[in-house]
């Protein structure tokens, strides 16, 4: 069930977020829902994913030096909230 909410926020960080929602192909009102449902998730660390920069450092292995982690980040979070 979707509910609106009102939220008070200074205008340069609502453009901002404007601009990064359309680049990633989201609404603001989906990225904002993504974020805030990463925040109160209740997954235990075990269930975490590790990021390639993590895993890289962990294991020694190198990462890509071209990887846009972001971008990365950006699909998961797309897929994930599909």
């Amino acid at each position: 069930m979707n509910t609106k909410l009102t939220l008070k926020l200074d205008q340069e960080v609502i453009e901002r977020a404007k601009k990064y929602a359309s680049n990633q192909k989201l609404s603001l009102s989906k990225l904002v829902e993504a974020y805030l449902q990463s925040l109160t998730s209740k997954k235990d660390t075990d269930e975490l994913e590790i990021s390639p920069f993590v895993r890289s450092i962990s294991t020694g292995k190198k990462i890509a030096p071209d990887l846009d982690y972001k971008e990365e980040y950006s699909d998961h979070l797309l897929e994930k909230y599909k």
